[in-house]
């Protein structure tokens, strides 16, 4: 069965965050999607690899190329959704361009931060859950190694991960503007993952007040507030704390809002209506959107920070052409690679059937040299019984065939069998 490379997806280019977060699969969520996948498609995919993140929910696949007008329906089925709603936001790609896009993706190239590194992690942590799930084949695993190797050429090469603005240090810029001067807030963040991490070093720089960790899980949260003189609190007290802080960063994996419309206007009266930034950077969200509404609440998702970034983009511009060219270069480069593995199964077919004529000859040889005729003879009928058997199918073909036929043939021949060429023979014998 013949697999071609696939991919399907949505992202911050073609989906809203309304949108996205309906897709979104946290880590618990990626096994038995590809277990549902291949479930419901059987042999026809044959591999699969699911990158999920804030920007971004993609399926990598070896699979058949009629499987390309199902996924869609088995996407929105998967996460309980009419295939309308994600239908106008997904984009597919196939073979060539499906390499293109994942070099692209793990470069930076097609990152909503131009060059931001994250990107790359987060297809690693892809790649090794999948193969943990057993949906990793020989075609994808050469992909993504690939990939790996073509993303670490572009940030050597090019200087596209240079002044990169990353979306924590856009909500930092955001906060300021409200703000001003950050050392006088006081700042919440909720959850403790790698995004709150980030954002919680662009922060600390600017020396606020004070800084509060609130996480499920005081231990974790404890190590993420020691690295910078902060404080913790679990997150079933944050509704009785919320109005003490002025920012609030929240990304946790949460699959439904932390932070709703209630606790936030209750909280926004006790602070007397004193202006609170708010920063979403979870997808799904953690805040409901609802809050925006408010008057002295300024909320800002994964899209808004993106808007900010985006004017920091066009510096790196320059470098982007460059990456473009190099990652050209390996697609033609892997391409070729499968191109070739298409010939693997006739080359190997191609040898089973001369090792049965071989193991047929030889016994013959071995029975006549046990009747005790002269090795000289036998050699010299093994050798000729060989070349009969190696001739005799291409020769039947080439008599049988039609007239059109014949001269593609015998322009063939020459490169089938260059024992035709005296010259060659005679390099050979030296």
């Amino acid at each position: 069965m013949v697999m071609d490379v696939l991919t399907f997806g949505l992202n911050h280019h073609s989906a809203p965050v309304s949108v996205r977060e309906r897709v979104a699969m946290s880590g618990e969520l990626v096994r038995p999607a590809l277990d549902g996948l291949r479930s419901a498609f059987g042999s026809s995919v044959k591999e699969a690899t699911i990158l999920s993140t804030c920007n971004r929910t993609e399926i990598y696949m070896a699979a058949s190329p009629e499987v390309s007008e199902h996924i869609p329906n088995w996407l929105a089925d998967f996460n309980s959704l009419d295939k309308a709603l994600i239908k106008p936001h997904l984009y597919q790609y196939n073979q060539g361009e499906a390499v293109r896009h994942a070099f692209r993706v793990a470069s930076g190239l097609d990152s909503m931060v131009l060059g931001e590194a994250q990107i790359l992690g987060q297809m690693k942590t892809a790649v090794r859950e999948a193969n943990e799930a057993g949906a990793l084949g020989t075609m994808l695993n050469q992909l993504f190694q690939k990939t790996f190797s073509v993303a670490k050429e572009v940030r050597t090469q090019t200087a596209i991960g240079a002044q990169s603005v990353s979306l924590a240090a856009a909500a930092v810029r955001l906060a300021e503007r409200v703000f001003g001067d950050l050392n006088e807030t006081r700042v919440l963040f909720v959850g403790a993952g790698e995004m709150i991490e980030l954002c919680a070093t662009h922060f600390a720089a600017k020396s606020p007040k004070s800084i509060m960790v609130a996480n499920r899980t005081l231990e974790r949260g404890e190590a993420l507030a020691s690295r910078f003189d902060a404080q913790t609190m679990k997150l079933i007290d944050l509704p009785q704390h919320l109005h003490e802080y002025d920012i609030v960063v929240s990304c946790t994996a949460s699959a439904l809002p932390i932070l709703g419309l209630g606790m936030i206007q209750k909280a926004s009266k006790l602070r007397r209506f004193k202006p609170m930034v708010m920063v979403d950077l979870a997808v799904p969200r953690d805040i409901e959107p609802e809050v925006a509404k408010l008057d002295d609440v300024y909320i800002y998702t994964v899209d808004d920070l993106g808007r900010v970034v985006q004017m920091g983009n066009d510096s790196r511009q320059a470098a982007v052409v460059q990456a473009e060219a190099i990652i050209d270069s390996r697609v033609q480069s892997f391409m070729h690679w499968m191109q070739t593995r298409t010939v693997v199964p006739v080359i190997q077919g191609l040898n089973a059937g001369a090792d049965v004529v071989r193991q047929h000859e030889l016994e013959r040889a071995r029975k006549m040299l046990a009747k005790g005729m002269d090795p000289e003879e036998v050699l010299e009928r093994l050798s000729r019984s060989l070349t009969q058997k190696y001739l005799h199918a291409p020769m039947q073909v080439l008599n049988r065939s039609p007239e059109e036929d014949r001269g593609q043939l015998v322009g063939m021949l020459p490169k089938l069998f260059p024992f035709q060429d005296t010259e060659l023979l005679q390099e050979n014998k030296h």
